[in-house]
């Protein structure tokens, strides 16, 4: 399917058993899921700068997925905000005049786990729940074939950059990566 720097992918949908739960879930009903592969990694390796490292990955082919929270008046706002492997969410600014709460942080990683169903470092824009929104930089679909996480450490996803705009839910957000 894909090949992208020593990563060579397999269907997604042939291999459901290599992403987390909700991942699997979307996909099954996902008209673009065709499009996705999937390919098994060291779990030790998961972060993007490792697999940058180890696996060959431009930097600028990577995706990584964020979840931020604020809350105004009394109510927690959260997000999913994927940008590009060279970037960084722009928390403090950007995200946090989207969502339209006075402070924003990273969710706390026991939370981040428990609400998304996924892995810790492995959380993706693909399956995150409908009660977050989900932010992307409008650079992400630019490029041309990208890497995201899968829902475990174990593996990682492939896809035209393109298809993560066409997520269920999902907002194109000009500057959300600095």
């Amino acid at each position: 399917m894909y090949t992208l720097g020593t990563l060579t992918t397999a269907p997604v949908l042939d291999h459901l058993d290599l992403v987390g739960p909700p991942v699997a879930e979307l996909l099954k009903r996902w008209e673009h899921a065709d499009q996705v592969g999937v390919v098994e990694i060291d779990p030790a390796l998961a972060e993007t700068s490792a697999t940058v490292d180890v696996y060959g990955v431009p930097w600028e082919n990577g995706a990584n997925c964020v979840v931020v929270m604020g809350k105004r008046e009394g109510r927690e706002r959260t997000a999913a905000c994927v940008v590009r492997g060279d970037t960084r969410a722009d928390v403090n600014n950007r995200v946090k005049r989207i969502l339209d709460v006075r402070k924003c942080s990273f969710l706390d990683h026991d939370r981040a786990v428990a609400e998304s169903g996924m892995e810790y470092g492995g959380i993706t824009p693909i399956g995150v729940p409908d009660t977050w929104r989900l932010l992307v930089d409008a650079r992400v679909p630019e490029i041309g074939t990208v890497l995201i996480g899968s829902g475990i450490r174990g593996s990682k996803l492939i896809l035209p950059g393109q298809l993560l705009a066409e997520l269920p839910g999902a907002e194109v957000v000009d500057d959300l990566g600095v």
